[in-house]
């Protein structure tokens, strides 16, 4: 099968999740004997093309004007990403299928339908609401309109838990049996051969500190407020603990205040963004992992933490709350409540049996359920359910066509009987 990936990023570009879910995605697809090539953005210097252990990845530059906002931004870029795909197409490529990423794809993606009959299969990893409980201006509800779009223009559509397939079907009417519910992976070799570095560890926490370790984008649906708030209960029932934030987002500063009006900026570091081979050795020195998220479609930072053998700790909606069992494969606390993330935590702090125990089960439900071999294979079975559609109206069409071209004859050929019958009537009675 040939798929064409639109995708506004792309490793080394990594905004959020999309970028490692297609990276990881694309390769297992190609493990697999298809054929997979990426339309993305350049960032920086990153080349034009790039063959990527099999995934042909093609990067395009925005225009060179500056746009007026985040909108017109995507919308030049769409542009962008429409040329170049038509070119690879106008050179023999011939793709099956366009798995579209997103909201910020979209007319690229209705575009190449259109003049090419492609089916879409869409990923739809958030949306405009969740994000911010609600739509409340107008750039939200174009964003929120647009998400629309692009599932009504699916042929499929994926999502990656059970409550974003309720959440998409709620927002846009969906079909319930359109919205196809596969979960995002993890590359299991991800921490092979990577110890704890305790000369990292130390750059952070003194050895006698336990580190409390989040990881992600410092903005509010993430929930990092509440995990600060809860750092003084943590502390007076557990001294020795240290919050380690790795990450970087708009909210950096308001962190900061609320930590040193808390009196605790010395219990709490901003280790600022770390790639990922950084998270990784992150990971491998925290003693508890805690993303207390207050809209998460998924969780892929948890799958990470479960992997490395960290206790993880979730807030109970969206994803996570799907992908941890409380007490059996991780901890669970009460989404917005800092009271409750603190009891989640310290129960971990003072039971090493419980950390051994749900460590151990963490591990195993990861490798079990969400290893990308499967999820490639269920994406593919999608690929192939839209194509398949796609093929029986196009087939209809034609039927339809030919039944319309046989009554139109039939018409004409009785046009052209009762104007000879009048003809020869009208020469009779001449």
């Amino acid at each position: 099968m040939k798929i064409l990936m639109l995708t506004w990023e792309y490793p080394p570009r990594i905004v959020g999740g999309i970028s490692r879910v297609v990276h990881d995605l694309s390769s297992r697809l190609i493990k697999d004997g298809h054929e997979v090539t990426v339309v993305t953005y350049r960032d920086g210097d990153t080349p034009y093309y790039e063959n990527d252990k099999g995934v042909e990845v093609y990067r395009v530059d925005n225009y060179m004007i500056n746009p007026n906002n985040f909108i017109d931004w995507i919308m030049q870029l769409n542009f962008n990403m429409v040329a170049k795909a038509t070119e690879l197409i106008s050179k023999g490529n011939k793709f099956d299928v366009i798995h579209a990423h997103d909201w910020l794809v979209t007319y690229a993606a209705k575009s190449l339908k259109d003049a090419f009959n492609i089916p879409i299969v869409a990923t739809i990893h958030a949306t405009e609401s969740g994000r911010n409980s609600g739509i409340h201006n107008e750039t939200q509800r174009y964003i929120n309109d647009t998400e629309w779009l692009l599932t009504y223009e699916s042929t499929e559509v994926i999502v990656n838990s059970n409550f974003m397939k309720s959440d998409i079907q709620r927002l846009f009417g969906l079909p319930f049996d359109k919205i196809n519910v596969i979960p995002n992976g993890i590359n299991l070799t991800n921490f092979t051969g990577i110890e704890r570095d305790y000369d990292l560890r130390r750059q952070y926490a003194m050895d006698n500190e336990k580190i409390i370790l989040y990881v992600g984008r410092l903005v509010y649906e993430k929930g990092i407020q509440y995990l600060i708030g809860a750092m003084p209960k943590i502390l007076q029932n557990y001294h020795d603990a240290k919050l380690v934030i790795c990450g970087r987002g708009g909210m950096i500063d308001e962190l900061r205040s609320e930590a040193h009006n808390l009196g605790i900026d010395n219990k709490v570091y901003f280790a600022g963004y770390c790639d990922s081979k950084k998270v990784q050795k992150m990971y491998k020195c925290a003693d508890v992992a805690v993303f207390p998220s207050t809209y998460e479609p998924f969780g892929i930072v948890a799958l990470e933490a479960m992997l490395a053998g960290v206790p993880t700790v979730v807030s109970d909606v969206g994803g996570l709350n799907e992908i941890i069992e409380h007490g059996v494969t991780g901890m669970k606390s009460y989404a917005g409540n800092s009271n409750s993330i603190a009891d989640s935590v310290l129960s971990l702090l003072f039971d090493k049996k419980l950390c051994d125990t749900v460590s151990k089960n963490a591990i195993k439900k990861v490798k079990d359920l969400y290893n990308w071999n499967k999820i490639a294979q269920d994406t593919h079975y999608v690929y192939e359910q839209a194509i398949s559609q796609t093929e029986a109206e196009k087939h209809a069409e034609e039927i339809e066509q030919e039944k319309s071209n046989k009554a139109s004859k039939v018409l004409k050929t009785q046009k052209e009987i009762n104007n000879l019958l009048t003809f020869h009537k009208r020469n009779a009675f001449a």
